[in-house]
């Protein structure tokens, strides 16, 4: 996700591809590449300096531009091996010569250079391309290939879109919005969405929402109570209306009667067909949720309902440790008499 302050909520999108943080290196680049094959380099476009230190003694100027001539050479040849692949655009992980930059603004090549690792492994997975460690490794099958490459402008920055990918395996959203806050809030919303899909598609069962599926918990509890009987049935009732507190929080929260509505929801609960019926917070009826598409992971679900035990479990415990290290009062223990201080004659 990538987030940009700027323009309205509504011009948020979905890329079928992915949108990198860096721009065109060289202003003589192409900005716009269509039907675009891409290279994925993890090897710098650069000469290496050597691993020991040396010294070499120039007496002739011509000795100096031969070695300035070998340099531009042994660049040339870089970038002759990246054309001779088909590539019409680079991605590096790390830097490009100003010289080498200079050859491929010639070849009409569009490259990015420092590319964060991350963002080179989704570029192979939505582009279907491989990343190269080895120039000389660099063939056309390892190529990924994309619809259209361009660079754009998004608020104050330029970012590079990769679009139209055949079968993205990795893919961007953009997100907009006028205010910084708002941004924030549109992306938490939809991280939020993103992992309620994600839960679906490792678990595949949903429930009712709109409160449906705790009243339909907090019914079955009952009837498990008078079977118990004893102090556990209290216990368990006990638990049913905690349970019941969802849709109560729901009805309060949409300005309806908490009483009226959770009354509601335990009549029709009873009835044949009733285990759908939840509280629509926009018409401020109950009605059934599954056909009003409000539905909700049974994983989510069950997790709440784990969280919220094991913490009040938690929280009982702590006030049995309190009250069992408390000081005795009366004879022998408590504060002296008269209010004097302790400690004192």
């Amino acid at each position: 996700m990538t987030k940009k302050t700027g323009k309205s909520l509504f011009e948020s999108q979905l890329v079928q591809g992915l949108v990198i943080d860096k721009e065109v290196v060289h202003t003589g680049m192409p900005k716009k590449v269509e039907r675009a094959k891409i290279a994925l380099l993890d090897s710098a476009l650069e000469i290496e300096k050597t691993e020991i230190s040396a010294e070499i003694r120039i007496r002739d100027p011509n000795q100096m531009k031969a070695f300035l001539d070998q340099e531009n050479k042994m660049l040339q040849e870089m970038v002759e091996k990246i054309k001779a692949s088909g590539a019409n655009v680079v991605f590096c992980q790390k830097g490009i010569d100003d010289m080498a930059q200079h050859f491929l603004a010639k070849e009409g090549i569009m490259a990015a250079r420092r590319v964060k690792q991350s963002d080179m492994e989704k570029l192979a997975r939505a582009t279907g391309g491989r990343i190269v460690s080895n120039l000389t490794d660099l063939r056309a099958q390892d190529l990924g290939v994309a619809g259209l490459v361009e660079e754009r402008k998004l608020g104050e920055d330029k970012m590079i879109f990769v679009e139209k990918c055949k079968d993205p395996r990795s893919v961007a959203i953009i997100i907009r919005a006028g205010l910084e806050r708002m941004v924030d809030e549109a992306e938490r919303a939809m991280t939020d969405a993103l992992s309620v899909v994600s839960d679906v598609i490792e678990n595949n069962k949903i429930v009712a929402g709109g409160g449906a599926v705790e009243v339909e918990v907090a019914k079955e509890l009952r009837n498990y109570a008078t079977d118990a009987g004893g102090r556990e049935q209290l216990a368990i009732e006990s638990f049913a209306d905690a349970i019941e507190i969802v849709p109560k929080t729901l009805a309060e929260n949409a300005g309806l009667e908490p009483i009226d509505i959770l009354v509601e929801l335990r009549a029709v609960h009873g009835k044949q067909d009733g285990q759908y019926k939840g509280v629509n917070l926009l018409t401020g009826k109950v009605e059934n949720m599954r056909d009003k598409g409000v539905v909700e992971p049974v994983i989510v679900k069950e997790q709440a309902i784990k969280s919220a035990t094991e913490s009040a479990t938690m929280i009982i415990r702590i006030d049995d440790v309190i009250a069992s290290t408390k000081p005795k009062e009366g004879p022998g223990g408590g504060k002296p008499p008269g209010g004097m201080p302790e400690g004192e004659d």
